[in-house]
């Protein structure tokens, strides 16, 4: 799947947020190995630490289903749904992409111009990688 159509539908998933609170708007589209691709958006509570990021939502989808091999994501977001420049992973979501990704998992991060593109060794150096960490 090319990029652009990757961020089409995490920008589609923007459209979904619920963020009473911020006012900004997220979403992800998540693209697994067999071209599935899961959409999420970010959900917020009032009392904030229940709120789970768009990322959060997709791959959590996508684990549900049983998908476990992953090959990119689009994150869009901004104040009131308007992208203006690049939306990168919070620090909880990109260990969740290390959870289940290697270091050449693509991220895509959108602007208001197009996007930026980083892997997971790019954006999250000296990661706590299960894999050394816990022996599998």
């Amino acid at each position: 799947m090319i990029p652009e159509k990757l961020i089409e539908l995490a920008k589609d998933a923007m459209t979904r947020a619920y963020a009473p609170y911020s006012g900004y708007k997220v979403g992800a589209a998540l693209l697994c190995a067999d071209g599935t691709v899961y959409q999420g958006c970010n959900i917020e509570n009032a009392s904030f630490s229940p709120t789970v990021c768009a990322e959060r939502t997709a791959f959590f989808k996508a684990v549900y289903d049983g998908h476990r091999d992953f090959v990119a994501i689009a994150v869009c977001g901004g104040k009131d749904g308007i992208i203006t420049g690049p939306f990168p992973p919070c620090g909880v979501c990109r260990q969740v992409m290390r959870e289940f990704c290697g270091d050449d998992f693509v991220i895509y991060m959108v602007d208001a111009e197009g996007y930026e593109a980083a892997t997971l060794a790019q954006i999250l150096p000296y990661s706590f990688d299960p894999k050394k960490h816990m022996g599998q």
